[in-house]
């Protein structure tokens, strides 16, 4: 049976990329940060078209707040990427790391801590209370680290073939992020394929991105599987990086079905070449024990039921089990709180292809599953061990609520070995834990947070927020193998382009201001605006961006206005 693409125009595609590839080696420092830098203005150039685009794929009205988090993962997320690899560049370029006058820092189990929020002044203004570092692995010193901070723009003519990058659905930043990664990190020439669901995104990226495709180092193509099975299979190209699942990541290496099986069983995949990933996962969210007031329990609740229902709840850090203490006086509470939080949640459109069957999926497996409106689902009293929701990532609106059996410092240890050994994927948790509580377990709050094995850890925030942060590392906890892969292998992002990363840890403040400050609490950042409760997140975002496109002083009056409203 014939094929139902034009194979010539893949081809034809390699072989550009195979002679900008020689350009890419040819062009030195400078012209590569005056590739971003162009690529940073016409994203601000763009921005509404990026936007409305992504509303279509969506299909999101242009009055709702839910908009705010096309903004705020999109074009927010490209200015401030953009930015943040510039400014790497610029210290390359000058011959100096690009850590040079960073403080690092000595993170648990004596790991260098490269903190990466705040970093200037708007950061501080912005995110007030909020902080990220970026732990690096055991073994690796401060010198080291700022030596190897670079990667491949260290040697910048020793370029790496062609990277096939198959974009994710989801979100309407991540290929564009993976394509910059590929060029800056990697030095590879990059042929990306849009997943389906975002080709209405096409025409704004090859606007956004002309500067790459008029250098010849980005070609966008566009198809189903069979085109992205005949790219990452095709002689030209070196190394491929995908998003999505790990079902679809194991089709790739290894095949389907029988030749699946037996390819496993000889250790011989059937993709040829090196291949990167970032998968989803079953996320935790544990929340530690503590003494809540009623607003505390309702501000978390929203906290927690925008960890899932954020994007519709199609994100791969997406909040899948919640874990309580069974003893908590406030348990009950709290999960009134966030059945509330969850059907008071704008309704939306089920874009993503499957959610449906998924949810059904999920009630079938649960049929005393509650239903709160809008699709969504909550499972209360989850067994501990082998059921399916710890173990399937469901890609919607599904919760699962799961109770240990105990109370204090405890619990938070029994929840962090639940959380590495019942979860499905390491690619994000998240604790929620009152100051006075975390205080009160010192240093085992610390050793409970080194314990856990995900590539990104948040504190009081949403592991979304890693994501958001350019210079971040954003992938799977270090170690997974193709057989079994998880949530991924490698990390993108990590706009200081760290070497010998490990994970992200982001901490937030338990309060949004003014509660914060009248708790004590040395922050002062309102409701956060990607909230899925958030009611002014539609200004906010777009307003960020504006900030974000030329960090005029002017912008931020209004913008504090918008996000105290929210």
């Amino acid at each position: 049976m014939g094929t139902t693409f034009d194979e010539s125009a893949i081809d034809d595609a390699l072989s550009e990329l195979a002679a900008g590839e020689k350009v890419w080696a040819q062009t030195p420092l400078r012209g590569r940060r005056e590739l971003l830098d162009d690529i940073h203005a016409r994203t601000a150039r763009y921005a509404e078209d990026w936007v409305a685009a992504a509303r279509i794929v969506k299909r999101l009205d242009a009055d709702s707040p839910l908009v705010g988090e096309e903004w705020m993962s999109g074009p927010l997320t490209i200015l401030q990427a953009t930015a943040a690899l510039s400014a790497t560049l610029t210290a390359l370029e000058e011959g100096r790391s690009p850590l040079d006058g960073v403080a690092l820092a000595e993170a648990p189990g004596e790991r260098v801590a490269v903190p990466i929020l705040p970093l200037d002044i708007y950061d501080k203004l912005l995110l007030s209370g909020f902080h990220g570092e970026v732990w690096l692995r055991q073994g690796v010193d401060a010198d080291t680290a700022r030596r190897r901070a670079g990667l491949a723009q260290r040697e910048p003519a020793a370029t790496g073939g062609i990277g096939a990058v198959l974009g994710a659905g989801n979100i309407m930043s991540i290929p564009p992020l993976d394509v910059l990664y590929e060029l800056y990190a990697h030095n590879r020439v990059v042929a990306l394929k849009l997943n389906p669901i975002t080709d209405p995104m096409f025409t704004v990226f090859e606007m956004v991105f002309a500067p790459l495709i008029e250098l010849g180092v980005l070609r966008i193509v566009l198809g189903g599987a069979d085109v992205g099975g005949y790219l990452v299979g095709h002689p030209s190209v070196a190394h491929v990086h995908m998003t999505g699942s790990a079902n679809t990541h194991d089709a790739i290496v290894w095949g389907v079905g029988e030749e699946a099986a037996r390819r496993r069983a000889d250790q011989q995949p059937r993709l040829d070449k090196p291949i990167s990933s970032e998968l989803g996962g079953v996320s935790p969210t544990i929340v530690v024990p503590g003494e809540w007031s009623d607003a505390d329990l309702r501000y978390q609740a929203e906290h927690v039921a925008t960890q899932r229902l954020h994007n519709g709840g199609y994100n791969c850090i997406a909040a899948q089990a919640v874990v309580l203490s069974a003893s908590w006086p406030l348990k009950d509470k709290f999960l009134a709180e966030l059945r509330d939080a969850i059907a008071r949640a704008p309704e939306r459109p089920a874009y993503y292809p499957g959610s449906d069957t998924r949810v059904e999926s999920a009630l079938a497996a649960y049929p005393d599953a509650e239903r709160l409106g809008g699709g969504r689902v909550l499972v209360d009293e989850l067994p501990h061990t082998g059921t399916p929701l710890l173990r399937t990532e469901y890609f919607s609106p599904v919760l699962g609520v799961v109770e240990l059996p105990y109370a204090g410092g405890e619990f938070l240890q029994r929840a962090v070995d639940f959380a590495n050994d019942e979860l499905a994927g390491t690619l994000g948790a998240n604790v929620l834990a009152d100051p006075a509580t975390i205080r009160k377990l010192g240093i085992a709050f610390d050793r409970a947070i080194e314990r856990l094995r995900y590539g990104a850890v948040a504190v009081n925030a949403w592991t979304g927020l890693a994501f958001l942060t350019p210079r971040a590392s954003w992938g799977a906890f270090p170690g997974h193998t193709l057989d079994d892969v998880q949530s991924g292998i490698g990390v993108v992002h990590n706009a200081f382009l760290l070497d010998d990363v490990e994970r992200t840890v982001v901490t937030g403040p338990f309060r949004p201001a003014p509660r914060s400050v009248v708790r004590g609490e040395l922050a002062l950042s309102p409701k956060p605006p990607w909230f899925v409760t958030n009611t002014t997140a539609g200004v906010t975002g777009r307003k960020l961006a504006e900030f974000y496109a030329d960090t005029n002083p002017a912008r931020l009056p209004s913008l504090f206005l918008s996000a105290m409203r929210g």
